[in-house]
């Protein structure tokens, strides 16, 4: 153990020593590589920060279900449970046409309203409360439900009282996609970027390998630095786009206030939290690693 650790405190020192040679190329290897990581990041703290926002944007999704006017108040409340086969695990809601108009009398402006309508015209309803939906595949299934409760007898129409939940579903959904096809189009950015400065490295290093070679060194010791350097830089990068993404959040969250005075909220974006935050830094630093292994795979074979 004391041997595995000692050649690993070696190839990180070694690596340190490259970094030194050329710091001025390392930290610019570190700006190219954050601004390739910033735009991901970004995406998904903007993702993360309006994830929990568009579920308290209203109520559950919900369908109003209209019976016929000539329709027997004992067969209205039967269809509860034909409602109840459609969607098992939503809350069914009876409501008479004695309720609804109390309730539209109740509302302000409309009680003289009301009072010249004459005879009730409203009729028996259900309200249907869905769950919310997860994502647009499952929001596609109100227009499944609407479809089959108008078939129901005595059912005059169906209104979708919530079809917004369907429509921000799918949103966030493409911008999942999108954000999936960006961060792996960036990602290979990265390890491209590793690779070019590592094989750099192994160019200028190659009389220093070529006799640690004759004097007995194994291919491990001699590529483990390289590594080493890969992970850094990849760690580095992370590190720099994260406080990037921290330090732009400050001005768009004053224009975001704004904004958000206007339908009396105080929503502010805010940082990832710290777990996502070292899954991120993980994830840039194995992208360093795996663009470091490639090169040193590719080029350093050359010189056996």
């Amino acid at each position: 153990m004391s041997t595995w650790l000692r050649h690993h405190l070696f190839a990180l020192g070694a690596a340190l020593v490259h970094v030194r040679r050329a710091p001025g190329s390392f930290l610019f290897n570190i700006l190219v590589v954050a601004i390739a990581l910033a735009l991901p990041f970004m995406g998904l703290t903007l993702l993360d920060n309006v994830r929990p926002m568009s579920g308290h944007m209203g109520v559950e999704p919900e369908l109003s279900v209209f019976i016929k006017a000539d329709t027997p108040r004992e067969q209205a409340a039967g269809l509860a449970s034909s409602l109840r086969g459609i969607t098992p695990q939503a809350k069914i809601i009876f409501k008479t046409r004695e309720a609804a108009l109390e309730e539209l009398n109740a509302k302000n402006g409309l009680s003289d309203v009301v009072a010249t309508l004459g005879e009730n015209p409203l009729p028996d309803s259900y309200v249907i409360k869905l769950n919310a939906f997860q994502n647009a595949a499952e929001g596609a299934q109100i227009d499944t439900f609407a479809e089959q409760m108008r078939a129901l007898p005595g059912v005059e129409s169906v209104q979708v009282d919530s079809a917004w939940v369907m429509r921000l579903a799918a949103i966030l959904g493409v911008v999942r996609q999108a954000l999936l096809l960006l961060a792996v189009t960036l990602g290979t950015v990265v390890v491209a970027v590793v690779f070019n400065t590592i094989r750099l490295q192994v160019m200028t290093q190659r009389e220093e390998i070529l006799v640690s070679k004759l004097i007995g060194a194994s291919d491990s010791f001699i590529h483990r630095p390289f590594y080493y350097t890969g992970a850094m830089l990849g760690l580095c990068a992370g590190g720099v786009a994260l406080g990037g993404v921290a330090l732009a959040l400050q001005p768009l969250n004053r224009t975001i206030a704004d904004l958000a005075r206007l339908y009396a909220s105080e929503f502010q974006l805010v940082p990832l939290d710290p777990l996502t935050t070292a899954g991120l830094l993980a994830l840039s630093a194995s992208l360093g690693l795996v663009g470091a292994l490639l090169s040193v795979q590719r080029h350093l074979s050359r010189l056996n």
